[in-house]
């Protein structure tokens, strides 16, 4: 049986995975297989071909099997026939997802996508309530520091709500995630087994016992009791084997027992060292980085562990660094400067006050937000909701890979007083020094960091330079909640402890890959940092460090993008950061509804995302010409 754990072998790719499969075929995979053009575009459209085929997908789109299996026992317990549910690791995220849902339902609201139109609270109040699930450790599992209880949150409304409840599980990302579902669903049956064990004693007892005499009792054949339609009770001879000898592996989930049998994870009782391995392995790059470029001398470190905050998915680094930043400037819109990652722009949009956006991140555009924006916030009687909370940003974006100035951006934030809030993902801890420019730095874990693409998490970095700090702190020691599952923290410590070697390899490999890319004569642009805003990047590159493992290509026809696309031999599906070489039609998956807005900004409808994986260079050459060759149509 496969396990969670991938190595590209050198001279030797993946086979092409099924459509609807995981990607990589291992539990709890944060990918999908859409292999060809066509199947991103039915994916979008909903077609049942791809909807039906479809086991995995990534986890704020797709809600995994686990979740769902978890959400329709609760909802059996607890739910009415008119009603839907979402599950939420806390109380306090079901509360902000029935307020949104307050805000945002009303019983002839769309169902797509789009930034919907807020609503007075009362139209949707009294149909969104929250219940308290919990489920209790069976006796099998008790141990004097395990877990005694998980406690999930479940927010029910009615069904005609669903697309609006299903907004806020993509756009917060504080997701209940697939290993804590399936941790709940083996604690229910083992305590439903343990029930019907207690109650099969009892019945036994009743037939052992019948004058109350138990001398005279004596146990049923296995055969009779069956005949009778009573359960069988294990023999001896079974409960003296190991564990693993018995079918069905003591019901423990495969993966689990293969990553704690052979040494590979710790138990989880070691859950909360392991976050603090990951916030001290986080600290002590960005730290590293920041320290030193900035000349910094102070007494203490320039940040330390105590800085770093873990969530569960990286979305939900971003949306609560917003709502974190909210809590301090409740009135304030923020700017959205280059174009974002899809879900980014829309916690700024549907969220709060709302926000100005300057999709470009060029120069011009800093020039026309100081113009049209900030110098309005300057002023004896400028209102507080007039003035600035936030500039948001990529570094670099996603998916043209543009870097944003900012030194600049960071001069107007000292003259403007708003904070600087940058998603350094795609850049990541290794290649760039962006903390010292910045109040806040996010990332998403589930990416390179992690790299093997079986877990989710987020990371959320303060810098104690800024003059926010202290509100920040302050209002984080408040709000934050370590909502990230035990188990998903385990895996995510162990997959990262190679995260420099791996990222050094990957920029080695996608900058040889880029360079050949950009001279081909079947090939019309590449989006590489190396080449596009180069400046900008350099300012923050380390020293020695290379330019990321992504880029976007487009080529010279649309028939030639699918063709290309179609022909890559490599894994295909949503995702990036990943050990293995991951391609997508980023601008069919992301922006399929609103493909002109995208054009705007130079989104091209045919655009293809790749993320560059551990495979040798000769094996990605000879992938790569394969689907170069494949083009007929490049004009």
């Amino acid at each position: 049986m496969a396990t969670s754990h991938i190595t590209p072998v050198a001279g030797v790719r993946p086979e092409q995975a099924p459509l609807g499969s995981p990607v990589p075929n291992v539990p709890h995979a944060i990918s999908v297989s859409l292999p060809t053009f066509r199947d991103n575009v039915d994916y979008e459209e909903a077609a049942p071909r791809v909807v039906n085929a479809m086991v995995s997908g990534y986890p704020r789109f797709f809600v995994s099997l686990k979740v769902k299996e978890l959400v329709a026992i609760c909802e059996k317990k607890y739910g009415k026939p008119t009603e839907n549910s979402f599950l939420w690791p806390s109380r306090r995220v079901a509360e902000r997802c029935r307020h949104f849902v307050e805000r945002y339902y009303v019983p002839t609201i769309s169902t797509d996508d789009s930034t919907p139109t807020p609503h007075p609270p009362s139209t949707g109040a009294g149909s969104v309530r929250i219940v308290e699930f919990v489920i209790h450790a069976p006796t099998s599992e008790l141990k004097p520091d395990g877990i005694k209880q998980v406690k999930v949150f479940a927010t029910f409304f009615p069904k005609e709500a669903y697309s609006v409840a299903k907004q806020f599980w993509q756009h917060a990302g504080d997701i209940v995630s697939s290993r804590q579902a399936a941790f709940c669903l083996r604690w229910l049956a083992l305590k439903a087994e343990e029930d019907s064990q207690q109650q099969q004693q009892k019945d036994e007892a009743t037939i052992r016992m019948p004058r109350g005499n138990r001398h005279y009792a004596a146990a049923k054949p296995v055969a009779q009791q069956q005949q009778q339609g009573l359960p069988a009770v294990q023999s001896q001879d079974d409960e003296d084997k190991p564990v693993e000898e018995i079918d069905g592996m003591d019901s423990r989930d495969y993966e689990v027992y293969v990553e704690e049998r052979y040494g590979r994870n710790l138990d989880l009782s070691f859950a909360p060292k392991a976050k603090v391995a990951l916030r001290r392995r986080i600290a002590a790059q960005v730290a590293h980085h920041a320290g030193s470029a900035s000349g910094w001398t102070g007494d203490k470190e320039y940040v330390t562990e105590e800085d770093v905050y873990l969530y569960p998915t990286g979305m939900s680094a971003i949306y609560n660094a917003h709502r974190i930043a909210m809590t301090l400037f409740p009135t304030r819109k923020s700017i959205c400067f280059g174009f974002p990652y899809t879900d980014s722009l829309k916690v700024l949009q549907k969220f709060g006050p709302g926000c100005y956006f300057y999709g470009h991140g060029e120069e011009h555009d800093i020039d026309a937000l100081e113009k049209e924006v900030l110098e309005k916030t300057l002023g004896e009687n400028v209102k507080e909701e007039d003035k600035i909370l936030a500039v948001f940003c990529e570094f670099p974006s996603n998916p043209l890979l543009k870097s944003s100035n900012l030194v600049r951006l960071g001069q107007l934030a000292e003259k403007y007083g708003f904070m600087i809030i940058v998603d350094e993902t795609l850049g990541n801890f290794v290649n760039v020094r962006i903390l010292e420019f910045a109040d806040i730095v996010v990332s998403s874990l589930s990416k390179i960091f992690s790299g093997d693409s079986n877990v989710m998490g987020g990371s959320l970095v303060l810098n104690p330079q800024r003059r926010f700090y202290k509100g920040l702190k302050e209002a984080i020691g408040r709000e934050y909640e370590d909502l990230m599952w035990v188990e998903d923290a385990i895996f995510m410590e162990r997959n990262s402890r190679t995260f420099q070697t791996r990222i050094a390899r990957i920029d080695e490999n996608t900058e040889a890959l880029c360079d050949y890319l950009l001279t081909h004569p079947k090939v019309k642009e590449v989006y590489y940092p190396k080449y596009v805003t180069t400046a900008n990047y350099l300012t923050h590159k380390v020293e020695g460090a290379g330019f990321g493992g992504l880029f976007s290509v487009i080529f010279h026809s649309a028939k030639g993008s699918e063709q290309f696309f179609d022909a890559l031999p490599f894994y295909k599906g949503p995702s990036l950061g990943t050990n293995f070489t991951l391609a997508c039609p980023y601008t069919i998956l992301a922006h399929y509804y609103e493909l002109d807005w995208a054009a705007q900004f130079g989104i091209d409808r045919n655009l293809i995302r790749v993320a560059v994986g551990l495979e040798d260079k000769e094996v990605l050459f000879q992938g790569f010409n394969e689907a170069l060759d494949a083009i007929t149509d490049d004009e």
